[in-house]
């Protein structure tokens, strides 16, 4: 909860629980309470959690003020009935808190901007039109931040995304409401930092039905260690995306057959991947181009020779793709990476590159599926192979910044049982040694893997 989310059923409990007589302070405290609402809406901002408190306090704050004109004579509201009612009602902000997304450890601040791709060599194949591919992305950076720059939030166009999430994941589409209030520590725009080298460029791929944001703490963390992360919204494929004017594609539910069992699946599925590789491969031209234009944010500050990728779900498969047929990517990692829309090719050649992979034990434990099947095959190919682990307590979404949406969030299907906080510790770790070995000439011969953490088992 916020500052003012606090404050003001402390306040109503302090008013409740004191002894009668209670002194004129202590009988103004509801009323202070609804100034505190007030400045609550102007400040942190309206949220339907907070309801039940909302109407609380001005029931209170006018019975408080009627006693201390002399207006009537209610009964004391200080009972246990009344202190039931406000438990209740702060919980409710409490099991769905505003997330907020760790302020990162680097030395760097981050800066983030938001950029519109139009690939007029593609065909788009999922809109029904004849029209090029277009998709989205966002960009966190090492910056140099002035007190002029605005906080960034963690999601554009909330008011968007934030229903279409909730609906995927079969919640009340108002469900989700509260995440447009998220700020995330990264500012909009900043100018790119200095430094005596350029920096290491990293993609992220979202997966079936995900956004581009949906890993920001892990974009983050890696941007204030010197890294350029662009997170690729892949139109159609994801949750729902919202273009510069406004334009929105929804996910086309036919892009990936819902029949995990239909004949065409994979060669469905090899259709999406390998439009999903398209977009990396035309992301990385265009950096190219951007490293190489005087007037460009990122003018001489990108080393496109150290480029790597990661990416969760159909983004895992999307990254394998996209390394297994571009030399331009030197290190690859896959969280739960779906392998199933992976060519043949790349599964018969493995890579070349620096690889890493993290399932979560939900996925590992299901040993004999397509996927793990595929992934075994997969497996032997690899020419640098620097491990395979699981982690005990987690589901397919951990790898996300999901398991920080609310302390009930295995309740909600949303994640393993594990802490969110610490499967975030133990992902980000990983995924942070993992670039600096493979991209920054870090200082170590291989990642720890063995006894780094209780949850972590080795499956390599």
């Amino acid at each position: 909860m916020r500052f003012f989310e606090i404050l003001i059923p402390i306040m109503l409990a302090l008013y409740l629980i004191w002894k009668h007589p209670r002194p004129v302070a202590v009988r103004l405290l509801p009323a202070l309470a609804l100034v505190v609402t007030l400045l609550h809406f102007a400040v942190e901002g309206y949220r339907w959690q907070m309801i039940p408190l909302y109407v609380l306090a001005p029931l209170l704050a006018i019975s408080s003020l009627t006693k201390i004109m002399g207006q009537g004579d209610w009964k004391p509201l200080a009972s246990i009935p009344a202190l039931i009612l406000l438990a209740l009602a702060t919980a409710l902000p409490i099991l769905l808190p505003v997330p907020r997304i760790p302020t990162p450890d680097g030395p760097f601040k981050v800066g983030t901007a938001i950029y519109e791709m139009l690939d007029e060599s593609r065909a788009e194949l999922y809109s029904g039109r004849d029209e090029p591919r277009r998709f989205m992305i966002q960009v966190w950076y090492p910056a140099n931040v002035k007190e002029t720059n605005q906080r960034a939030p963690w999601m554009a166009n909330a008011e968007i995304f934030a229903p279409a999430i909730a609906t995927y994941i079969e919640l009340p589409s108002f469900f989700l409401d509260h995440l447009a209030l998220v700020k995330i520590p990264a500012f909009k725009d900043a100018s790119v930092a200095s430094a005596e080298t350029a920096f290491p460029v990293i993609f992220f791929s979202h997966g079936w039905n995900g956004f581009n944001a949906q890993n920001s703490g892990q974009a983050l963390e890696l941007a204030s260690r010197g890294y350029v992360v662009v997170g690729l919204q892949h139109t159609y494929g994801a949750v729902t995306t919202v273009f510069l004017d406004g334009t929105v594609a929804p996910n086309n539910i036919n892009a990936l057959p819902r029949d995990a069992n239909d004949p065409n699946y994979e060669i469905t599925a090899r259709i999406l991947v390998d439009q999903w590789a398209g977009d990396m491969s035309f992301v990385a031209d265009q950096l190219t181009a951007w490293n190489e234009a005087s007037d460009n944010l990122f003018y001489q500050k990108l080393d496109l020779t150290r480029l790597g990728a990661y990416g969760h779900s159909t983004g895992g498969g999307g990254v394998i793709q996209f390394c297994g047929t571009d030399p331009r990517c030197k290190a690859v990692l896959g969280m739960d990476p779906f392998m199933r829309p992976v060519s043949a090719e790349v599964i018969a050649n493995g890579l070349s590159q620096p690889s890493f992979f993290m399932f979560s034990q939900a996925w590992a434990d299901d040993a004999d599926s397509k996927n793990n099947n595929i992934f075994s095959q997969f497996l032997p190919n690899l020419s640098n192979n620097l491990g395979v682990i699981s982690i005990d307590g987690t589901k397919h979404f951990d790898f996300s910044d999901l398991p920080l949406l609310s302390p009930i969030a295995p309740q909600l299907g949303l994640k393993g049982e594990l802490n969110g906080q610490r499967v975030t510790e133990i992902v980000t770790s990983f995924l942070v040694d993992f670039f600096e070995l493979t991209l920054n000439n870090a200082a170590m011969e291989s990642l720890e893997v063995t006894g780094r953490y209780q949850e972590v088992q080795s499956l390599k």
